[in-house]
Protein backbone atom coordinates (compact mmCIF):
# COMPACT_ATOMS: atom_id res chain seq x y z
CA UNK A 1 0.00 0.00 0.00
CA UNK A 2 2.86 2.35 0.81
CA UNK A 3 4.43 1.58 -2.60
CA UNK A 4 1.35 2.44 -4.63
CA UNK A 5 3.04 5.48 -6.13
CA UNK A 6 6.11 3.40 -7.05
CA UNK A 7 3.93 0.85 -8.84
CA UNK A 8 2.14 3.67 -10.63
CA UNK A 9 5.45 5.11 -11.87
CA UNK A 10 6.64 1.68 -13.03
CA UNK A 11 3.33 1.17 -14.84
CA UNK A 12 3.57 4.58 -16.49
CA UNK A 13 7.10 3.77 -17.68
CA UNK A 14 5.88 0.62 -19.39
CA UNK A 15 6.28 -2.11 -16.81
CA UNK A 16 3.50 -4.65 -17.35
CA UNK A 17 1.46 -6.43 -14.75
CA UNK A 18 3.57 -9.56 -15.09
CA UNK A 19 6.69 -7.58 -14.25
CA UNK A 20 5.09 -6.03 -11.18
CA UNK A 21 3.85 -9.40 -9.99
CA UNK A 22 7.26 -10.97 -10.65
CA UNK A 23 8.94 -8.31 -8.52
CA UNK A 24 6.48 -8.83 -5.67
CA UNK A 25 6.89 -12.61 -5.92
CA UNK A 26 10.70 -12.43 -5.80
CA UNK A 27 10.65 -10.09 -2.80
CA UNK A 28 8.13 -12.32 -1.02
CA UNK A 29 10.15 -15.47 -1.71
CA UNK A 30 13.33 -13.84 -0.39
CA UNK A 31 11.43 -12.89 2.75
CA UNK A 32 10.04 -16.43 3.04
CA UNK A 33 13.46 -18.08 2.62
CA UNK A 34 15.19 -15.83 5.16
CA UNK A 35 12.43 -16.17 7.72
CA UNK A 36 12.08 -19.88 6.93
CA UNK A 37 15.74 -20.48 7.75
CA UNK A 38 15.27 -18.68 11.05
CA UNK A 39 12.15 -20.77 11.58
CA UNK A 40 14.16 -23.98 11.14
CA UNK A 41 16.48 -22.90 13.95
CA UNK A 42 13.48 -22.13 16.14
CA UNK A 43 11.85 -25.45 15.20
CA UNK A 44 14.85 -27.43 16.42
CA UNK A 45 14.58 -25.74 19.79
CA UNK A 46 10.80 -26.13 19.90
CA UNK A 47 11.00 -29.89 19.29
CA UNK A 48 13.46 -30.27 22.16
CA UNK A 49 11.24 -28.14 24.37
CA UNK A 50 8.17 -30.23 23.52
CA UNK A 51 10.09 -33.44 24.25
CA UNK A 52 11.10 -32.03 27.62
CA UNK A 53 7.64 -30.72 28.50
CA UNK A 54 5.28 -33.33 27.06
CA UNK A 55 6.73 -36.27 29.02
CA UNK A 56 4.47 -39.28 28.59
CA UNK A 57 1.67 -37.37 26.87
CA UNK A 58 2.73 -38.55 23.40
CA UNK A 59 3.89 -42.11 22.71
CA UNK A 60 7.42 -42.44 21.25
CA UNK A 61 7.98 -38.69 21.53
CA UNK A 62 11.71 -39.29 22.02
CA UNK A 63 11.89 -40.54 18.41
CA UNK A 64 10.51 -37.30 16.97
CA UNK A 65 12.99 -35.24 14.97
CA UNK A 66 12.94 -32.43 12.44
CA UNK A 67 13.50 -34.34 9.19
CA UNK A 68 13.59 -33.25 5.59
CA UNK A 69 9.92 -34.05 4.82
CA UNK A 70 8.82 -31.80 7.67
CA UNK A 71 11.23 -29.04 6.66
CA UNK A 72 10.15 -29.15 3.01
CA UNK A 73 6.46 -28.95 3.95
CA UNK A 74 7.08 -26.11 6.39
CA UNK A 75 9.20 -24.11 3.93
CA UNK A 76 6.58 -24.66 1.22
CA UNK A 77 3.88 -23.36 3.57
CA UNK A 78 6.05 -20.32 4.37
CA UNK A 79 6.64 -19.61 0.69
CA UNK A 80 2.95 -19.96 -0.12
CA UNK A 81 1.99 -17.64 2.73
CA UNK A 82 4.54 -15.04 1.63
CA UNK A 83 3.35 -15.24 -1.97
CA UNK A 84 -0.26 -14.74 -0.96
CA UNK A 85 0.67 -11.83 1.29
CA UNK A 86 2.87 -10.15 -1.30
CA UNK A 87 1.32 -10.97 -4.66
CA UNK A 88 -2.29 -10.24 -3.75
CA UNK A 89 -1.66 -6.55 -2.89
CA UNK A 90 0.68 -6.26 -5.87
CA UNK A 91 -2.06 -7.63 -8.12
CA UNK A 92 -4.44 -4.97 -6.77
CA UNK A 93 -1.83 -2.30 -7.40
CA UNK A 94 -1.15 -3.59 -10.93
CA UNK A 95 -4.81 -3.19 -11.83
CA UNK A 96 -5.04 0.49 -10.90
CA UNK A 97 -4.86 3.34 -13.39
CA UNK A 98 -1.28 4.77 -13.31
CA UNK A 99 -2.43 8.25 -14.32
CA UNK A 100 -5.07 8.44 -11.59
CA UNK A 101 -2.70 7.01 -9.00
CA UNK A 102 0.01 9.53 -9.84
CA UNK A 103 -2.48 12.37 -9.83
CA UNK A 104 -3.76 11.47 -6.34
CA UNK A 105 -0.42 10.43 -4.90
CA UNK A 106 1.54 12.58 -2.57
CA UNK A 107 4.19 12.33 0.09
CA UNK A 108 1.55 11.64 2.74
CA UNK A 109 -0.74 9.39 0.74
CA UNK A 110 -1.96 6.26 2.49
CA UNK A 111 -4.39 3.41 2.19
CA UNK A 112 -7.91 4.06 1.04
CA UNK A 113 -11.18 2.86 2.47
CA UNK A 114 -11.10 -0.53 0.71
CA UNK A 115 -7.61 -1.27 1.98
CA UNK A 116 -8.55 -0.29 5.53
CA UNK A 117 -11.66 -2.46 5.31
CA UNK A 118 -9.53 -5.42 4.20
CA UNK A 119 -7.11 -4.94 7.08
CA UNK A 120 -9.98 -4.66 9.55
CA UNK A 121 -11.36 -7.95 8.25
CA UNK A 122 -8.00 -9.69 8.65
CA UNK A 123 -7.58 -8.29 12.16
CA UNK A 124 -11.07 -9.38 13.18
CA UNK A 125 -10.27 -12.88 11.93
CA UNK A 126 -7.07 -12.86 14.00
CA UNK A 127 -9.04 -11.69 17.01
CA UNK A 128 -11.65 -14.42 16.55
CA UNK A 129 -9.05 -17.19 16.23
CA UNK A 130 -7.10 -15.88 19.22
CA UNK A 131 -10.27 -15.81 21.29
CA UNK A 132 -10.93 -19.44 20.40
CA UNK A 133 -7.44 -20.46 21.52
CA UNK A 134 -7.57 -18.38 24.69
CA UNK A 135 -10.96 -19.76 25.73
CA UNK A 136 -9.71 -23.32 25.15
CA UNK A 137 -6.52 -22.60 27.11
CA UNK A 138 -8.53 -21.00 29.90
CA UNK A 139 -10.85 -23.99 30.19
CA UNK A 140 -7.91 -26.40 30.35
CA UNK A 141 -6.10 -24.23 32.91
CA UNK A 142 -9.17 -24.31 35.14
CA UNK A 143 -9.36 -28.06 34.61
CA UNK A 144 -5.77 -28.54 35.78
CA UNK A 145 -6.44 -26.33 38.82
CA UNK A 146 -9.52 -28.38 39.67
CA UNK A 147 -7.60 -31.64 39.26
CA UNK A 148 -4.83 -30.42 41.55
CA UNK A 149 -7.45 -29.90 44.26
CA UNK A 150 -9.04 -33.36 43.91
CA UNK A 151 -8.73 -35.59 46.95
CA UNK A 152 -8.00 -39.06 45.50
CA UNK A 153 -8.70 -40.84 48.79
CA UNK A 154 -5.04 -41.69 49.46
CA UNK A 155 -1.82 -39.83 50.23
CA UNK A 156 0.57 -39.68 47.29
CA UNK A 157 3.35 -37.72 49.01
CA UNK A 158 6.58 -39.55 49.92
CA UNK A 159 5.47 -42.83 48.34
CA UNK A 160 7.98 -44.58 46.07
CA UNK A 161 6.81 -47.28 43.65
CA UNK A 162 8.66 -49.75 41.46
CA UNK A 163 7.68 -52.75 39.38
CA UNK A 164 9.26 -55.92 40.77
CA UNK A 165 9.40 -59.27 38.94
CA UNK A 166 11.05 -62.37 40.37
CA UNK A 167 11.09 -65.60 38.35
CA UNK A 168 13.52 -67.71 40.37
CA UNK A 169 13.13 -69.32 43.79
CA UNK A 170 10.15 -69.51 46.09
CA UNK A 171 7.63 -66.77 45.25
CA UNK A 172 6.29 -66.19 48.77
CA UNK A 173 9.72 -66.43 50.41
CA UNK A 174 11.19 -63.76 48.12
CA UNK A 175 8.37 -61.29 48.70
CA UNK A 176 8.36 -61.71 52.48
CA UNK A 177 12.13 -61.28 52.68
CA UNK A 178 11.94 -58.29 50.33
CA UNK A 179 9.38 -56.57 52.58
CA UNK A 180 11.38 -57.33 55.73
CA UNK A 181 14.65 -55.98 54.32
CA UNK A 182 12.97 -52.91 52.81
CA UNK A 183 11.26 -51.96 56.07
CA UNK A 184 14.55 -52.27 57.96
CA UNK A 185 16.24 -49.65 55.76
CA UNK A 186 16.85 -46.18 57.25
CA UNK A 187 14.26 -43.69 56.01
CA UNK A 188 11.61 -46.32 55.24
CA UNK A 189 8.41 -46.21 57.29
CA UNK A 190 6.27 -48.91 55.68
CA UNK A 191 6.29 -51.13 52.61
CA UNK A 192 3.81 -53.37 50.79
CA UNK A 193 3.40 -55.20 47.50
CA UNK A 194 0.34 -54.65 45.31
CA UNK A 195 -1.09 -55.51 41.94
CA UNK A 196 -3.15 -52.55 40.80
CA UNK A 197 -1.42 -49.36 41.96
CA UNK A 198 -3.73 -46.32 41.62
CA UNK A 199 -3.73 -44.50 38.28
CA UNK A 200 -1.48 -47.04 36.54
CA UNK A 201 -4.34 -48.75 34.71
CA UNK A 202 -3.47 -52.12 36.28
CA UNK A 203 -6.27 -54.22 37.73
CA UNK A 204 -7.92 -57.57 37.10
CA UNK A 205 -11.34 -57.17 35.50
CA UNK A 206 -13.22 -59.96 37.25
CA UNK A 207 -16.72 -61.27 36.62
CA UNK A 208 -18.32 -61.65 40.05
CA UNK A 209 -21.37 -63.31 41.51
CA UNK A 210 -22.22 -61.64 44.80
CA UNK A 211 -24.14 -63.24 47.65
CA UNK A 212 -27.64 -61.83 47.91
CA UNK A 213 -27.60 -60.40 44.39
CA UNK A 214 -29.73 -61.89 41.59
CA UNK A 215 -27.87 -64.15 39.18
CA UNK A 216 -27.13 -62.78 35.73
CA UNK A 217 -29.42 -64.14 33.03
CA UNK A 218 -27.11 -63.14 30.18
CA UNK A 219 -23.75 -61.47 29.55
CA UNK A 220 -25.23 -57.96 29.72
CA UNK A 221 -26.26 -58.48 33.37
CA UNK A 222 -22.92 -59.81 34.59
CA UNK A 223 -21.16 -57.84 37.32
CA UNK A 224 -17.59 -56.91 36.38
CA UNK A 225 -15.34 -55.46 39.08
CA UNK A 226 -11.78 -54.13 39.14
CA UNK A 227 -9.81 -56.55 41.34
CA UNK A 228 -6.62 -55.57 43.14
CA UNK A 229 -4.31 -57.74 45.23
CA UNK A 230 -2.35 -56.34 48.17
CA UNK A 231 -0.18 -57.47 51.07
CA UNK A 232 -0.70 -56.39 54.68
CA UNK A 233 0.24 -52.76 55.18
CA UNK A 234 -0.89 -51.54 51.76
CA UNK A 235 -3.62 -49.37 53.24
CA UNK A 236 -1.18 -47.96 55.81
CA UNK A 237 1.33 -47.05 53.09
CA UNK A 238 -1.30 -45.05 51.19
CA UNK A 239 -3.06 -43.87 54.37
CA UNK A 240 -6.39 -45.33 53.24
CA UNK A 241 -8.71 -45.75 56.24
CA UNK A 242 -10.35 -49.11 56.89
CA UNK A 243 -13.80 -48.03 58.00
CA UNK A 244 -15.11 -51.47 58.96
CA UNK A 245 -13.62 -54.88 59.62
CA UNK A 246 -9.90 -55.58 59.31
CA UNK A 247 -6.95 -55.53 56.92
CA UNK A 248 -5.51 -58.64 55.25
CA UNK A 249 -3.02 -60.55 57.41
CA UNK A 250 0.05 -62.69 56.88
CA UNK A 251 -2.12 -65.69 57.73
CA UNK A 252 -4.38 -64.95 54.75
CA UNK A 253 -2.26 -67.13 52.50
CA UNK A 254 -2.77 -70.15 50.29
CA UNK A 255 -2.84 -72.47 53.32
CA UNK A 256 -5.72 -70.58 54.92
CA UNK A 257 -9.16 -72.17 55.09
CA UNK A 258 -10.83 -69.27 53.28
CA UNK A 259 -9.98 -66.63 50.71
CA UNK A 260 -10.56 -63.05 51.84
CA UNK A 261 -11.07 -59.61 50.35
CA UNK A 262 -11.78 -56.03 51.33
CA UNK A 263 -14.46 -54.06 49.54
CA UNK A 264 -14.48 -50.31 49.07
CA UNK A 265 -17.33 -48.07 50.18
CA UNK A 266 -18.67 -47.79 46.62
CA UNK A 267 -19.03 -51.59 46.54
CA UNK A 268 -20.98 -51.54 49.81
CA UNK A 269 -23.19 -48.64 48.70
CA UNK A 270 -24.15 -50.49 45.52
CA UNK A 271 -24.59 -54.09 46.70
CA UNK A 272 -25.14 -53.88 50.48
CA UNK A 273 -26.63 -50.46 51.20
CA UNK A 274 -28.70 -51.58 54.21
CA UNK A 275 -26.65 -54.39 55.76
CA UNK A 276 -23.07 -55.00 56.79
CA UNK A 277 -21.00 -56.62 54.02
CA UNK A 278 -18.74 -58.42 56.49
CA UNK A 279 -18.94 -62.16 55.98
CA UNK A 280 -20.63 -61.86 52.59
CA UNK A 281 -19.23 -64.06 49.85
CA UNK A 282 -18.22 -63.24 46.28
CA UNK A 283 -17.55 -65.88 43.62
CA UNK A 284 -14.85 -64.76 41.16
CA UNK A 285 -13.97 -68.07 39.48
CA UNK A 286 -17.39 -69.48 38.90
CA UNK A 287 -19.87 -71.10 41.32
CA UNK A 288 -17.91 -74.36 41.48
CA UNK A 289 -14.81 -72.73 43.00
CA UNK A 290 -14.39 -71.39 46.55
CA UNK A 291 -15.64 -67.82 47.05
CA UNK A 292 -13.82 -64.94 48.72
CA UNK A 293 -15.21 -63.62 51.97
CA UNK A 294 -15.42 -59.89 52.67
CA UNK A 295 -13.50 -59.16 55.88
CA UNK A 296 -13.30 -55.36 55.73
CA UNK A 297 -14.35 -52.13 54.06
CA UNK A 298 -11.81 -49.58 52.86
CA UNK A 299 -12.46 -45.96 52.07
CA UNK A 300 -13.05 -44.99 48.46
CA UNK A 301 -10.17 -44.02 46.24
CA UNK A 302 -10.03 -42.64 42.71
CA UNK A 303 -7.85 -45.44 41.42
CA UNK A 304 -8.77 -45.48 37.73
CA UNK A 305 -9.08 -41.77 36.91
CA UNK A 306 -8.95 -38.63 39.03
CA UNK A 307 -11.87 -37.21 37.06
CA UNK A 308 -14.14 -40.19 37.83
CA UNK A 309 -15.82 -41.05 41.11
CA UNK A 310 -14.82 -44.25 42.85
CA UNK A 311 -16.40 -47.42 41.47
CA UNK A 312 -17.02 -50.74 43.29
CA UNK A 313 -13.72 -52.60 43.82
CA UNK A 314 -12.35 -55.57 45.72
CA UNK A 315 -8.90 -55.85 47.32
CA UNK A 316 -7.72 -59.47 47.46
CA UNK A 317 -4.86 -60.90 49.49
CA UNK A 318 -1.73 -61.05 47.32
CA UNK A 319 -0.59 -64.07 49.35
CA UNK A 320 -3.66 -65.93 48.03
CA UNK A 321 -3.91 -64.43 44.53
CA UNK A 322 -0.32 -64.23 43.36
CA UNK A 323 0.79 -61.97 40.52
CA UNK A 324 3.82 -62.52 38.30
CA UNK A 325 4.72 -58.83 38.20
CA UNK A 326 3.61 -56.34 40.83
CA UNK A 327 4.57 -53.04 42.45
CA UNK A 328 6.46 -52.42 45.63
CA UNK A 329 5.10 -49.36 47.43
CA UNK A 330 7.27 -47.70 50.07
CA UNK A 331 6.37 -44.77 52.32
CA UNK A 332 9.51 -42.89 53.23
CA UNK A 333 10.34 -40.46 56.01
CA UNK A 334 11.95 -37.98 53.63
CA UNK A 335 12.45 -37.54 49.89
CA UNK A 336 11.82 -40.93 48.18
CA UNK A 337 14.72 -40.46 45.75
CA UNK A 338 17.15 -40.61 48.68
CA UNK A 339 16.30 -44.25 49.44
CA UNK A 340 15.52 -45.54 45.94
CA UNK A 341 18.97 -47.05 45.32
CA UNK A 342 19.15 -48.66 48.77
CA UNK A 343 15.73 -50.28 48.24
CA UNK A 344 16.82 -51.72 44.90
CA UNK A 345 19.99 -53.00 46.56
CA UNK A 346 17.94 -54.73 49.26
CA UNK A 347 15.77 -56.44 46.64
CA UNK A 348 18.79 -57.70 44.71
CA UNK A 349 20.35 -58.92 47.92
CA UNK A 350 17.37 -61.26 48.27
CA UNK A 351 17.43 -62.31 44.59
CA UNK A 352 20.17 -60.98 42.26
CA UNK A 353 18.06 -61.81 39.18
CA UNK A 354 15.04 -59.72 40.21
CA UNK A 355 13.82 -57.29 37.52
CA UNK A 356 13.16 -53.76 38.82
CA UNK A 357 11.51 -51.24 36.51
CA UNK A 358 9.49 -48.00 36.50
CA UNK A 359 10.99 -46.53 39.66
CA UNK A 360 8.90 -43.43 40.34
CA UNK A 361 6.91 -41.74 43.03
CA UNK A 362 3.15 -41.95 43.31
CA UNK A 363 3.11 -38.20 42.69
CA UNK A 364 4.83 -38.76 39.35
CA UNK A 365 2.27 -41.45 38.48
CA UNK A 366 -0.49 -38.97 39.27
CA UNK A 367 1.17 -36.34 37.06
CA UNK A 368 1.63 -38.87 34.24
CA UNK A 369 -2.05 -39.77 34.41
CA UNK A 370 -2.83 -36.15 33.56
CA UNK A 371 -0.01 -35.76 31.03
CA UNK A 372 -2.31 -35.52 28.01
CA UNK A 373 -4.37 -32.76 29.64
CA UNK A 374 -1.25 -30.91 30.80
CA UNK A 375 0.31 -31.09 27.34
CA UNK A 376 -2.88 -29.93 25.64
CA UNK A 377 -3.01 -27.03 28.10
CA UNK A 378 0.60 -26.03 27.46
CA UNK A 379 0.13 -26.35 23.71
CA UNK A 380 -2.98 -24.18 23.65
CA UNK A 381 -1.34 -21.60 25.90
CA UNK A 382 1.65 -21.42 23.55
CA UNK A 383 -0.59 -21.05 20.49
CA UNK A 384 -2.74 -18.48 22.29
CA UNK A 385 0.30 -16.39 23.27
CA UNK A 386 1.59 -16.37 19.69
CA UNK A 387 -1.87 -15.58 18.35
CA UNK A 388 -2.29 -12.86 20.97
CA UNK A 389 0.95 -11.20 19.87
CA UNK A 390 -0.16 -11.37 16.23
CA UNK A 391 -3.50 -9.86 17.17
CA UNK A 392 -1.79 -7.10 19.13
CA UNK A 393 0.40 -6.30 16.12
CA UNK A 394 -2.60 -6.52 13.80
CA UNK A 395 -4.72 -4.11 15.83
CA UNK A 396 -1.76 -1.77 16.20
CA UNK A 397 -1.16 -1.80 12.43
CA UNK A 398 -4.80 -1.15 11.60
CA UNK A 399 -5.10 1.67 14.12
CA UNK A 400 -1.83 3.25 12.96
CA UNK A 401 -3.07 3.10 9.37
CA UNK A 402 -6.44 4.53 10.41
CA UNK A 403 -4.82 7.44 12.22
CA UNK A 404 -2.53 8.15 9.26
CA UNK A 405 -5.43 7.93 6.79
CA UNK A 406 -7.61 10.22 8.89
CA UNK A 407 -4.88 12.73 9.63
CA UNK A 408 -6.69 15.52 7.78
CA UNK A 409 -9.99 14.66 9.49
CA UNK A 410 -8.33 14.70 12.92
CA UNK A 411 -6.68 18.03 12.11
CA UNK A 412 -10.03 19.56 11.13
CA UNK A 413 -11.67 18.21 14.30
CA UNK A 414 -8.92 19.79 16.38
CA UNK A 415 -9.16 23.06 14.47
CA UNK A 416 -12.91 23.37 15.10
CA UNK A 417 -12.57 22.76 18.84
CA UNK A 418 -12.29 19.04 19.51
CA UNK A 419 -10.48 18.34 22.78
CA UNK A 420 -7.76 15.74 23.26
CA UNK A 421 -10.16 13.50 25.18
CA UNK A 422 -12.47 13.57 22.14
CA UNK A 423 -9.61 12.38 19.91
CA UNK A 424 -8.75 9.66 22.43
CA UNK A 425 -12.37 8.52 22.54
CA UNK A 426 -12.51 8.43 18.74
CA UNK A 427 -9.37 6.32 18.36
CA UNK A 428 -10.12 3.98 21.27
CA UNK A 429 -13.71 3.61 20.10
CA UNK A 430 -12.61 2.42 16.67
CA UNK A 431 -10.14 -0.01 18.21
CA UNK A 432 -12.67 -1.47 20.62
CA UNK A 433 -15.29 -1.79 17.89
CA UNK A 434 -12.74 -3.73 15.87
CA UNK A 435 -12.09 -6.07 18.79
CA UNK A 436 -15.79 -6.37 19.61
CA UNK A 437 -16.61 -7.67 16.13
CA UNK A 438 -13.75 -10.16 16.35
CA UNK A 439 -14.81 -11.28 19.81
CA UNK A 440 -18.39 -11.78 18.61
CA UNK A 441 -17.22 -14.00 15.77
CA UNK A 442 -14.73 -15.79 18.03
CA UNK A 443 -17.38 -16.72 20.59
CA UNK A 444 -19.05 -18.97 18.04
CA UNK A 445 -15.77 -20.74 17.31
CA UNK A 446 -14.95 -20.90 21.02
CA UNK A 447 -18.19 -22.74 21.75
CA UNK A 448 -17.38 -25.25 19.00
CA UNK A 449 -13.84 -25.79 20.31
CA UNK A 450 -15.00 -26.13 23.91
CA UNK A 451 -17.35 -28.93 22.88
CA UNK A 452 -14.39 -30.70 21.24
CA UNK A 453 -12.38 -30.26 24.46
CA UNK A 454 -15.22 -31.51 26.66
CA UNK A 455 -13.55 -34.89 27.24
CA UNK A 456 -10.49 -33.07 28.61
CA UNK A 457 -12.48 -30.84 30.98
CA UNK A 458 -13.14 -31.49 34.65
CA UNK A 459 -15.11 -29.32 37.05
CA UNK A 460 -15.81 -26.67 34.42
CA UNK A 461 -18.51 -26.39 31.78
CA UNK A 462 -17.53 -26.05 28.09
CA UNK A 463 -19.35 -22.70 27.88
CA UNK A 464 -18.12 -21.45 31.25
CA UNK A 465 -19.10 -17.76 31.51
CA UNK A 466 -16.25 -16.91 33.90
CA UNK A 467 -13.62 -18.08 31.41
CA UNK A 468 -15.28 -16.24 28.52
CA UNK A 469 -15.56 -13.06 30.60
CA UNK A 470 -11.90 -13.27 31.61
CA UNK A 471 -10.82 -13.69 27.98
CA UNK A 472 -13.02 -10.75 26.94
CA UNK A 473 -11.35 -8.59 29.60
CA UNK A 474 -7.96 -9.72 28.35
CA UNK A 475 -8.90 -8.59 24.86
CA UNK A 476 -9.92 -5.23 26.27
CA UNK A 477 -6.39 -4.91 27.66
CA UNK A 478 -4.90 -5.99 24.30
CA UNK A 479 -7.03 -3.44 22.44
CA UNK A 480 -6.03 -0.69 24.86
CA UNK A 481 -2.33 -1.55 24.49
CA UNK A 482 -2.58 -1.69 20.69
CA UNK A 483 -4.42 1.63 20.47
CA UNK A 484 -2.19 3.48 22.92
CA UNK A 485 0.61 4.51 20.53
CA UNK A 486 -1.67 5.47 17.58
CA UNK A 487 -3.83 7.43 20.02
CA UNK A 488 -0.82 9.40 21.27
CA UNK A 489 0.16 10.24 17.69
CA UNK A 490 -3.39 11.34 16.96
CA UNK A 491 -3.51 13.58 20.03
CA UNK A 492 -0.14 15.15 19.19
CA UNK A 493 -1.16 15.97 15.62
CA UNK A 494 -0.54 19.66 14.87
CA UNK A 495 -3.64 20.87 12.95
CA UNK A 496 -1.73 23.55 11.05
CA UNK A 497 1.08 21.24 9.91
CA UNK A 498 -1.36 18.43 9.08
CA UNK A 499 -3.56 20.66 6.91
CA UNK A 500 -0.56 22.29 5.25
CA UNK A 501 1.01 18.94 4.32
CA UNK A 502 -2.22 17.56 2.77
Amino acid sequence: MQRGQEYAVRGALGSGRVGLLRQAAVESLVLAVVSGVLGVVVALGVVQAVQAVAGNAIPRLDAVEVGWPVLVCALAAAALSALLAGVAPAFRAARMDPVGALKNAGPKSSAGRNERRLLRGVTMAQTALTLVLLVGAGLLIRTMINLAQVDPGYRADRVLTMSVTSVEGDWADFHRQALDRTEQLPGVQKAAFAWGVPLTGNSWPGVARIEGQPEARDASERITLPLRAVTPGYFDVLDIPIVEGRDVRESDNQQAERQVALANQAFVARFFPDVSPLGKKVWLRGPNNPPVEIIGVAANGRNEDLTADATPELYLSLWQFRAFSKHLLVRTASEPAAVASSIQGALRAVNPTVAIEHVQTLGQIRADSQASRAFATQLLIAFAVVAGVLTLVGIYGVMSLAVASRRRELAIRSAVGAQKRDIRTLVFGEGFRLVAWGVGAGLIGALALSNVLETFLFGVEPNDPLTVAAVAMLFAVIAAAACWSPMRRAVRTNPVEALRSE
